[in-house]
Order: structure tokens, then C-alpha cells, then sequence
């Protein structure tokens, strides 16, 4: 499999319907699969500028009567409405520096308005058509606004300027999986994954799609590496449940839920699947190793690297043919 930006593999047949939901920047989205529920939650988090971003830019902040660090420090505690008017104060100060616009879009995000977060975002990509971080979160807030073809033309626009990012490989796999592409989808969440083999949200998202495809028995050696990677995750423990309920292992099933229960007492979803599974558990004497299963795993992404090397090299001596 190539993994090459300007070639998207077609993996699988197209899908049934599936609804997706905003990542752990904002709080997780939820779909039912059937009568397992598995959760939706990309995992796509909003990043803030580096010390070094602002002072490199071609308008860095000015002394003003509210002070850039003042107000980011106001939007790191979490309190995202007062940050909200310490950025709308600062840009009108420093109109000319795009961090600000973005701060001040990050911000209205979080504070539950997407209207006024597109609107800075936009303002700084104005100032600076090349600001990746305003295209990818004014992407974000597209898709939690139900526009994904909007939220993939920036992605694609911000995936132009860094081919290989991780992050932007996560987003054009959501943005893909909303449109309902999502052979395409796979291809996206693999590359991220071949690029960079701890990327359990991208393992997360991959997982869910094989679930949803009724291809549980793929999606296992994928969740369990996610889980091997970040054990707290209830998110995570609920989806490798699923999995393994689908595949009938009902007892490792009943732990997963247990455990992500114990990461997130609230969490309703991996509730009704305990009480679900329960039942089954004395009848079910299949064993899983699922550390075997994350290390199966990591021998496929392995071999999705050496496809990527192999399919350059190939297209590489063509192009010197042709010259």
C-alpha cells in the first residue's frame, strides 16, 4: 500500500451511514453500534502557539493595556468565557498579529461559539494564508458544525503546506469519515498511524471503523494496541469491549467494561454494555491474549511502512525513467 499524500488507497467498500463526533478537545460524541455501543471520539486537540511561533511571527504582540500571556494564561486555567474577552481586547490592540486572532478563535470555541471562532480563525488566515493551526481548528469546529466538505477543503489546504502530519492525517481521516468515504477514511487513519505507531486516537478511530463494518476481529489487535498505549482511556477500554463482546469474548469483554468504568465512574455507555455482558460471562471459556494482539499489530504497521518505502522507490525509478 502506498501511503504517498497525492494517492489515497481505495481499502474496503463503501459503508452504511456512520455518525462521528468531535475528539478529546471538546467533549466526546457517541453512536451506537447495534446493540454494542462503541464511542466516537477522535481525538483531535486544539493546539496552542509555542513561545516561539509568537515571537517569530511577522507581528509579534506589542506591549498592550491586556497582554498576550495574560490572556493565553486565562484560556490554559480553562477559563475559556474570560479568555474570550481578553483576546477580543488584545486583537483590537494588536490587529496585525495573527496569534492573537487564533488565540481569540481557540478561545470562542471553547466557549461554545463556533460563529466568532470561524470568524478569528479566518482573520488570521487573512494576516497569514499559511497558518496551519487556523486551518486545522477552524476545520474542527466545520466538522463539530456539521460542514465536512468546508472542513476538508482547509484540511487538504493545511496538508498542502506539511504532507506528513500526523495531525492533519487524523483530521482528513474525520473529515473523510463524515462524507461517508470511508475506504478513504482507513487510508488517512493508517497513514497517520504508519507515520508515527503511537498514535492510539488514530488506532482508536481505525478500530471503530472495523467495528462498524462488522470486521470486529481486525479492530481487536488495533484497540488492544490503543489500550496497551493509554490504559486510562474509558473511551478506549469501551471500544475494545465492544470488540471483544462482538467476537465473543464475553468475559474479557466484562473486564474491559469494568475498566473503563474504573477510569470514568460516569461513563453510561460501557454501564449498560457491563450489565449487557454480564450474563454470558460463566458460559464464555475463550481465552485472548490481547498483549499478543497489540504486538500483531505493531508487526502490521511495520509492514505498512515497508509498502510506503517500497511503493516510493518503485514510483521514484519510473520518474527517473521518464526524465
Amino acid at each position: 500500500m502506498s501511503f504517498r499524500p497525492s494517492h489515497l488507497a481505495i481499502l474496503a467498500a463503501a459503508l452504511a451511514p456512520l455518525t462521528a463526533g468531535c475528539g478529546d478537545a471538546k467533549r466526546p460524541v457517541t453512536t451506537t453500534v447495534s446493540s454494542s455501543p462503541a464511542t466516537v471520539a477522535v481525538g483531535d486537540s486544539a493546539s496552542l502557539p509555542t513561545a516561539r511561533e509568537v515571537s517569530t511571527s511577522p507581528t509579534a504582540p506589542v506591549p498592550t493595556a491586556v497582554s498576550y500571556a495574560d490572556a493565553e494564561a486565562a484560556y490554559a486555567g480553562r477559563k475559556y468565557d474570560e479568555a474570550v474577552d481578553l483576546f477580543a481586547a488584545y486583537t483590537r490592540s494588536s490587529p496585525e498579529n495573527p496569534w492573537g486572532h487564533y488565540m481569540y478563535g481557540l478561545s470562542s470555541w471553547k466557549a461554545g461559539d463556533p460563529e466568532q471562532a470561524i470568524a478569528s480563525f479566518d482573520e488570521a488566515l487573512r494576516l497569514d494564508p499559511q497558518h496551519r493551526k487556523s486551518l486545522l481548528n477552524s476545520a474542527r469546529v466545520l466538522l463539530e458544525t456539521s460542514q465536512p466538505r468546508e472542513a476538508l477543503a482547509r484540511v487538504e489546504q493545511a496538508m498542502s503546506l506539511e504532507p506528513l502530519s500526523g495531525e492533519g492525517l487524523r483530521l482528513l481521516g474525520r473529515a473523510r469519515y463524515e462524507l461517508k468515504q470511508i475506504p478513504e477514511a482507513i487510508d488517512a487513519y493508517q497513514r497517520a498511524i504508519a507515520l508515527d505507531d503511537r498514535d492510539s486516537w488514530a488506532m482508536n478511530n481505525l478500530g471503530l471503523i472495523y467495528i462498524q463494518q462488522e470486521r470486529s476481529d481486525a479492530a481487536l489487535p488495533i484497540l488492544a494496541r490503543a489500550v496497551e498505549l493509554r490504559s486510562n482511556s474509558p473511551v478506549f477500554r469501551n471500544n475494545l469491549g465492544t470488540a471483544l463482546e462482538r467476537t465473543g469474548h464475553f468475559a474479557a469483554a466484562k473486564q474491559a467494561y469494568e475498566a473503563a468504568l474504573a477510569a470514568d465512574s460516569t461513563y453510561g455507555k460501557s454501564a449498560a454494555s457491563l450489565a449487557r455482558v454480564t450474563p454470558h460471562v460463566e458460559s464464555d471459556s475463550s481465552t485472548v491474549d490481547l498483549a499478543a494482539l497489540g504486538t500483531e499489530f505493531q508487526a502490521e504497521v511495520q509492514r505498512w511502512r515497508d509498502a510506503t518505502v517500497d511503493s516510493d522507490s518503485v514510483t521514484a525509478a519510473t520518474d527517473s525513467a521518464m526524465e
